[in-house]
């Protein structure tokens, strides 16, 4: 028996209200033109586990707890004698949503999240990077309620990378202006 899965909510917007506006907006002939969200990256630098390996596992664990999947860890690429690293040293950790899971950790991201961010005044429109994709980075990981304060070791901030379809950075903040990132300008 087939379990009837449902539409995430951000997704079922996107399809229903969020397309055909891009699609007037920028004038696309084809539905298949309009930009759209594929996956989103993200990434913890975890520089102190070139010393104590116990505070990468602690990153990965709660890293885990925010995307609902499981990280892997990425490694040094080469060695910097100043930092004590060694090329293939793990010092960080990362993990690549998509589909459903990707829509879910956007809609808690916009909603829960980032709202819990101190001083937060808007996302600056500096993290576009020409292609359309959009990056932005995030102090501390406990704005997310899925982190129990109490057992965090340490606060540690991560990259959220936001891989889209758009050509343009204009098409990309529409894009994801339409999914109510509060952008600042």
């Amino acid at each position: 028996m087939s379990e009837v899965r449902e539409v995430p909510r951000l997704q079922q917007r996107y399809q229903d209200v969020l397309r055909p506006a891009l699609q007037k907006e920028f004038g696309y002939r084809n539905l298949m033109q309009v930009p759209r969200l594929e996956k989103i990256v993200i990434n913890m630098g975890v520089g102190e586990a070139a010393s104590d390996a116990k505070k990468l596992d602690a990153a990965m664990a709660e890293l885990a707890l925010i995307a609902g999947q499981r990280p892997v860890k990425t490694l040094a690429k080469k060695a910097i004698a100043a930092f004590k690293i060694r090329k293939g040293l793990a010092i960080g950790c990362k993990v690549t949503l998509r589909k459903g899971r990707m829509w879910e950790f956007l809609d808690r991201l916009v909603n829960i999240a980032l709202p819990r961010v101190r001083d937060f005044r808007g996302i600056g429109g500096k993290g576009f990077d020409g292609g359309g994709n959009f990056a932005l980075g995030l102090k501390e990981q406990i704005v997310f309620p899925e982190i129990n304060y109490d057992k965090v070791d340490a606060i540690r901030g991560m990259d959220i990378v936001f891989v889209t379809s758009a050509r343009t950075d204009a098409e990309a903040k529409a894009l994801l202006r339409g999914f109510d990132l509060p952008f600042a300008s």
